[in-house]
């Protein structure tokens, strides 16, 4: 590769490759979001308002709602506070400096330290401080006005259509930061103890000292996806048809509570998968299941049917759970028996998941996979790269 080659590619940024789909859906949410902004903003200001029903930087914010809408700089704290600041900045620049040039420079930088020292950084605005300066006479005669209408309210309109559409399209918005332990305690997560952990990309990031389009959350999530990939390439692709217990104890919607109970304790088990006639998945009963549901006499022992007793109590017309639809999770995660281990590691040290059905093409259940299971899996795998290393030597 010649040097003249290598100087101009440096001009070209390094983008992410994006399917179809995600461009489609990018430039719809545009299309709607710019569109219900504007419809909705003629309603509340009316057609013949002197001012703008919508301000040109909104098209910027858009590209960053609906094309990025993980990155920290579109977030809705950095549009509505970015906006508004940046417009208020601009209206008084406007007002105190007679120079347009000086006064839209001025509010340029003003308002991304403003930004920058409120936590709403937002590209687009800088826009909007230099439309503040030098929007016309409109403009300028509104004064403080135009802060409210068009900017807050273009800035709101559009923040009540991103959530929607994007959550609808399968982007979460606003882009929230992982769950923390769900054990409720202080310990971070089972994943976050060895290795990388946030406060190593915490310290890199504030080492840098630059601004950088991804949140530490985010990049985070990165960084742990792509060490379970490099995992799943060193722990000699097992699969969860390897490790899983074949014959699974089932249980039906339609079973009594009671004979679910005793399923468990015969079988010295935590979990039932619950399944159709033809092994089809449908749901999980765990022995969480039964606490949700379960209350403590005086005598210590536990009773199935507190709903039933408060609904005594009250009057309300309540049925008691009876049978193993009635308390079943509906919502299981299940992988096939084609699936690497390494990705069980996540939901099962994350999120606290104790068993993961495995299902075929069909839905039917084939096995399970505990997390006894996939220690020793991995146990097993550690003393093979140990015997292996050794004999090499």
């Amino acid at each position: 590769m010649s040097r003249a080659t290598v100087f101009f590619r440096r001009f070209v940024p390094s983008l992410v490759p994006v399917g179809r789909w995600e461009r489609l859906r990018s430039s719809c949410g545009a299309l709607l979001g710019i569109l219900l902004t504007g419809f909705i903003s003629s309603l509340a200001i009316g057609a013949d308002a002197s001012l703008p029903l919508l301000i040109a930087p909104m098209g910027a914010s858009a590209v960053l709602l609906f094309a990025a809408p993980s990155s920290p700089l579109a977030q809705p704290w950095s549009i509505l506070g970015g906006n508004v600041v940046s417009s208020t900045v601009g209206v008084t620049c406007a007002l105190f400096i007679p120079d347009p040039v000086v006064a839209a420079a001025v509010a340029v930088a003003v308002a991304i330290g403003a930004m920058l020292m409120l936590g709403c950084l937002h590209p687009p605005s800088g826009a909007v401080a230099l439309t503040a300066v030098l929007g016309g006479p409109a403009i300028h005669q509104a004064g403080y006005g135009f802060v409210l209408s068009p900017v807050a309210v273009n800035s709101l309109l559009i923040l009540v259509v991103a959530p929607v559409f994007n959550n609808l399209t399968g982007r979460r918005y606003p882009h929230l930061a992982p769950a923390a332990n769900p054990h409720n305690t202080q310990d971070p997560l089972p994943s976050h103890r060895l290795g990388v952990v946030p406060e190593d990309l915490q310290a890199v990031l504030a080492q840098y000292g630059e601004v950088v389009d991804i949140s530490p959350e985010e990049l985070d999530t990165f960084v742990h996806q792509a060490q379970i990939r490099a995992f799943e390439r060193r722990s000699g692709e097992i699969t969860c048809g390897e490790i899983m217990s074949r014959d699974v104890a089932t249980v039906a919607p339609q079973a009594s509570l009671r004979q679910a109970w005793k399923m468990l304790l015969e079988h010295r088990i935590k979990a039932l998968p619950v399944v159709t006639e033809n092994d089809g998945l449908v749901g999980i009963i765990t022995q969480t299941d039964f606490m949700k549901h379960s209350t403590l006499t005086s005598d210590g022992r536990l009773q199935i049917g507190l709903r039933q007793r408060i609904g005594n109590i009250i009057g309300l017309p309540t049925t008691a759970p009876r049978v193993v639809s009635d308390i079943m999770t509906r919502r299981v995660q299940s992988a096939l028996p084609e699936t690497m281990i390494a990705k069980l590691v996540p939901p099962m040290a994350d999120m606290g998941l104790h068993h993961m059905p495995v299902v075929d093409a069909d839905n039917r259940v084939v096995g399970i996979v505990t997390q006894s299971d996939l220690i020793a899996a991995l146990f097993q795998r550690r003393l093979d790269s140990a015997e292996d290393s050794r004999n090499v030597a």
